[in-house]
């Protein structure tokens, strides 16, 4: 790969291209919806889903896990791969294919007959959404000009507030009117319609020059990742991250990076040029997106149980109490752009890590009647916090790469944050689970041995054991609620400092403001980040 260019990029897009770049913006979107929308959709259908059947399927805690930690560890593991082929082969032949597999992953999933089946057929969904989420970047990257491209990632990201929105209240609507399954066939004419519009409007963009595929690269980033991904989530399923069945896939996939790390550096057509990550922004930015998503996915897990098995919301109410949160992100992401011009990345992104750190904080002092305008305020901080991160530290990213190889930049922007959303589930998760069991395993004396063990594992498994007793486990129930918010408020704490992490790692490395005229310092071109580069080159771009 040629060392990066810092000359100011000039008109690059095809005319015909420019002229419709936000309407193909709006088919991205509609595409990145599905794929976030189904997520948040599974995060209130948890409940009805451990069910017996015919309501669920009689999934255990464990299950559910899976069926959540299938798709990530899927997801995550060919994301940079897929991002390397969009590149390659074209983004929009990659975006039709994922988008596909999604779809055709999502109605099986609609239909499983069992937990197991469910786990299959959520990691056909991860596999075809690790090929839309980064060609949805890369495709944004190749249709806008340089100077456009912060307005335009700031309204991708508010759309993924979007889906967060519409998520909840979409699956507590379907939940209510339907069988579990509807919240996956919804999917399906979403994804028609979105195929029809991506064939007709989305242009097709790709390296010019993409030299020899660096097929050993991709094989160790592949295996590394999902090694690594499978340790934790094991990790997180045994609440126990010393257990050999954890220590050796992710110790092992650390040493597999370790590798893939050395051989791209020694590379002579490297799949990404580790020189990169030696520039402070760069490095701080997928730092930063790390970690919130460490942080904020922990919580997104348990407060699905908070709000339904603590305080008694249906699923439905539950999507419309996070409501505010994705509000929140869809009003300020599209505008984080005119702050960071007044203030710069490095107090912006501060400042939301602060917000985000305040708000994961506050659930250490929520109980049982804690009322809910509190709840309220809390989500939609969390989400203008997330709004003034999420935009700036993407647009350092994908702007410190050359415009041929976004592909590979979104694949980077979006492993990270997958990565991190599985540590953070875990590891927070792990320490939820250990700290309820410590709690509750007092105030099981009374309940049979064959069902002591199971009873002890969540909140969800102590009240299906105090229903199955009867009058016998009704003295279970308020040690379960206690229980449960002890381990709540110590793993919000512990979500909280991660949040301050983040926010020093942006605060000592991410680009201030830049000087008046408009030049960041290391005079690149204006709205490029501190250490960012104009793209160098042709840009193969089919209208």
């Amino acid at each position: 790969m040629s060392q990066p260019s810092t000359a100011p990029a000039g008109p690059r897009v095809p005319e015909a291209v420019h002229r419709r770049r936000w309407v193909v913006l709006g088919v991205l979107m509609l595409s990145l919806l599905i794929v976030v929308l189904d997520n948040s959709i599974l995060n209130v259908a948890v409940k009805t889903i451990a069910v017996p059947a015919p309501t669920g399927i009689g999934a255990t805690q464990s299950e559910l896990e899976w069926a959540i930690n299938s798709y990530t560890l899927v997801f995550a593991g060919l994301l940079f791969t897929s991002g390397l082929l969009g590149d390659r082969l074209g983004r929009k032949r990659v975006l039709l294919f994922g988008i596909t597999v999604f779809g055709i992953g999502s109605a099986l999933a609609a239909f499983s007959g069992s937990p197991g089946e469910l786990i299959t057929y959520r990691a056909v969904m991860g596999l075809g959404a690790a090929f839309v989420m980064p060609a949805t970047l890369a495709v944004l990257m190749n249709v806008f000009e340089r100077d456009e491209q912060p307005r335009a990632i700031g309204i991708w990201a508010g759309s993924v507030g979007l889906a967060i929105a519409i998520g909840p209240i979409t699956g507590g609507v379907l939940l209510e009117h339907f069988w579990w399954g509807s919240i996956f066939l919804v999917n399906v004419p979403v994804v028609l319609l979105a195929l029809v519009l991506m064939a007709w409007l989305v242009p097709d963009s790709r390296d010019p020059n993409p030299g020899r595929i660096d097929l050993p690269g991709v094989l160790l980033s592949v295996v590394g990742l999902v090694l690594l991904v499978y340790g934790i989530i094991r990790g997180g399923e045994l609440a126990d991250f010393t257990d050999v069945t954890v220590l050796a896939p992710a110790l092992g996939g650390l040493a597999v990076l370790v590798l893939f790390v050395l051989h791209e550096r020694r590379s002579d057509h490297p799949a990404i040029d580790m020189r990169y990550f030696k520039k402070p922004a760069f490095s701080a930015a997928v730092a930063a997106i790390a970690l919130v998503f460490f942080a904020l996915m922990g919580v997104t897990f348990f407060s699905a149980f908070y709000l339904q098995s603590v305080r008694g919301y249906s699923a439905l109410e539950s999507g419309l109490l996070i409501l505010p949160l994705a509000v929140a992100q869809m009003v300020f992401a599209p505008r984080a752009r005119l702050v960071v011009e007044r203030f710069g990345a490095r107090a912006v992104c501060t400042g939301g890590m602060l917000l985000v750190a305040l708000g994961l904080a506050a659930f250490a002092l929520f109980d049982e009647t804690t009322p809910v305008w509190v709840l309220e305020v809390v989500f939609f901080v969390q989400g203008a916090g997330m709004a003034h991160i999420m935009p700036p530290v993407t647009v350092a990213v994908m702007q410190t790469l050359p415009r041929e190889k976004a592909g590979s930049g979104s694949a980077l922007n979006n492993t990270f944050r997958q990565v991190g959303g599985a540590l953070g589930v875990a590891v927070l998760g792990s320490v939820l689970s250990s700290t309820y069991r410590s709690g509750i395993e007092g105030h099981l004396g009374g309940v049979p041995a064959a069902l002591r063990d199971t009873a002890g594992e969540s909140i969800e498994a102590t009240l299906a054991v105090a229903q199955q007793l009867g009058p016998a486990g009704e003295d279970l129930i308020a040690p379960a609620y206690a229980a449960f918010l002890d381990a709540m408020h110590i793993t919000a704490i512990a979500s909280a400092a991660i949040g301050l992490a983040g926010a020093v790692v942006v605060a000592a490395f991410l680009p201030g403001r830049p000087p008046r005229d408009g030049r960041p310092d290391g005079g690149a071109a204006e709205g490029t980040a501190p250490g960012a580069v104009a793209a160098s080159g042709p840009v193969s771009t089919e209208a």
